[in-house]
């Protein structure tokens, strides 16, 4: 047991203590996981449709509340914090409208009198969540097992911890009994004794290589179940024949929004040579616009990043990629956990910004001559989450789709992610897939019935 501070990025204010559990309390949790599990399994789809549904009103009604700790944990600026609970609650509603029938029996014509698969629910679930969508990636997890009739146990980062133990206040404010979802207030050194508890039958994280790869490997030597979704560093892809105006308001926002810290942000802007002098003077200008101050100002777009440290890691890659010979067009210093909105030109595959994932508000600039050069570049990484192209031209694009090597490509829009839609990488990104009917099935047990 030890005591984590929780202090606010942006004025080093203490805001709360936590005592972190014992291995005996962690353990008293999971099973009582456990036993919540065996009745809850047994709930219809129209309980847990209800429970759902009041889920997401609770999260309307009290998105302050829930935003503002938020802001005050990582810096996160308040208008987008309140749009993540806004998000948070949408998925709620998508699942307790769509997962009946994303679970229901498939039959399949055989020599049978009658087969089908069946999906039946796994147990415990552990994930174990990153701090810069603190609602928006547990919701995305919490939910969809829910509803297939799992618990979840969350083991958040813990410079989130107020926001971590709101969510298990959201759930149980909605009337979800006890254990449905429990909030582990504990340290990473604690996921491995947690993960060979043999009552948590599946694990999901979302997080850094260095982080999923250990989870991984200890899931693989117990045979269990999980996913992963890890980092990203997508491209950004403009063709002369794009809508400059809503390709530079689109690649902004894809950018600088939640100051950057994002798996799924446009972090290499590819720019066809032919438009690359203009779209960069213009992409300046707006992004010198960007608000920057109090993250609980309702105008500020660019917050503080979460803690000193990562901005301190920016940092060296921002001044790394220079001496690499980059050219620092706008930005580039750092005060305390504040890191400016930075961009960087003449930037090319060898160099830290375009090779590792730049986590804060730093979008580094290429060029290129052709499509096939652009996919080339593009594949050029060991991530691949996903990319956006951008072009008036649709048609044209459509057969290229297939070269890329991404979990997604979205075509004059950025990469997001949607309920309805599967969301996940391939590569160092990851594996598996959260959301839609791909997500909800993915801690099921998909079981063959044949009767003859």
């Amino acid at each position: 047991m030890s005591v984590k501070k929780s202090t606010n990025p942006y004025n080093g204010q203490e805001i709360a203590t936590y005592k972190t559990f014992s291995s005996p309390q962690t353990e008293e949790y999971i099973e009582r996981a456990h036993r919540r599990f065996s009745k809850w399994k047994l709930t219809s789809f129209q309980e847990r449709k209800e429970l759902m549904l009041a889920a997401s009103e609770e999260l309307k009604n009290n998105k302050q509340e829930y935003a503002l700790t938020m802001t005050r944990e990582i810096g996160k600026p308040i208008s987008q914090s309140i749009s993540e609970i806004e998000k948070c609650a949408w998925v709620c509603e998508y699942y307790a409208q769509n997962a009946e029938k994303h679970l229901a029996n498939e039959e399949i014509s055989t020599d049978a009198s009658l087969s089908y698969v069946s999906y039946e629910p796994l147990g415990v679930i552990l994930a174990v969540m990153p701090w810069n969508y603190p609602f928006w990636q547990v919701f995305r997890f919490a939910v969809p097992s829910l509803m297939a009739g799992n618990v979840g146990l969350l083991k958040h980062a813990s410079n989130v911890f107020g926001s971590a133990l709101n969510i298990e206040k959201v759930f149980e404010r909605a009337g979800f009994p006890k254990g449905c979802f429990t909030t582990l207030l504990v340290g990473s050194d604690q996921i491995e004794t947690i993960l060979e508890n043999p009552l948590v039958k599946a694990v999901t994280l979302t997080g850094s290589k260095p982080a999923g790869s250990a989870v991984a490997s200890k899931a693989g030597k117990l045979i269990m179940k999980s996913v992963l979704e890890l980092g990203g560093s997508n491209a950004l892809i403009v063709l002369p024949d794009c809508d400059m105006d809503s390709t530079l308001e689109t690649c902004v926002q894809a950018r600088f929004q939640n100051t950057g810290q994002s798996c799924i942000a446009g972090k290499r802007l590819l720019l066809h040579e032919d438009i690359s002098e203009e779209f960069t003077e213009r992409l300046i200008k707006k992004v010198q616009n960007l608000k920057s101050g109090d993250p609980e100002d309702p105008d500020t777009y660019i917050g503080t990043m979460a803690r000193e440290d990562l901005a301190e890691e920016l940092e060296d890659q921002v001044s790394s990629t220079i001496e690499e010979g980059g050219n620092l067009l706008l930005g580039g210093k750092r005060e305390g956990a504040y890191f400016e909105p930075t961009l960087i030109s003449e930037v090319n595959p060898s160099m830290k910004a375009f090779k590792e994932e730049t986590f804060g508000p730093v979008l580094a600039i290429c060029t290129f001559k052709s499509l096939g050069e652009a996919i080339e570049l593009s594949n050029n990484s060991a991530f691949g989450l996903g990319v956006s192209i951008f072009t008036e031209d649709v048609e044209a694009i459509k057969p290229h789709i297939s070269k890329f090597h991404e979990g997604a490509v979205f075509i004059n829009e950025l990469v997001k992610s949607d309920p309805r839609l599967p969301f996940g990488g391939i590569k160092d990104s990851g594996y598996g897939r959260e959301l839609s009917q791909d997500g909800i099935r993915e801690f099921v047990n998909r079981k063959t019935v044949y009767i003859k």
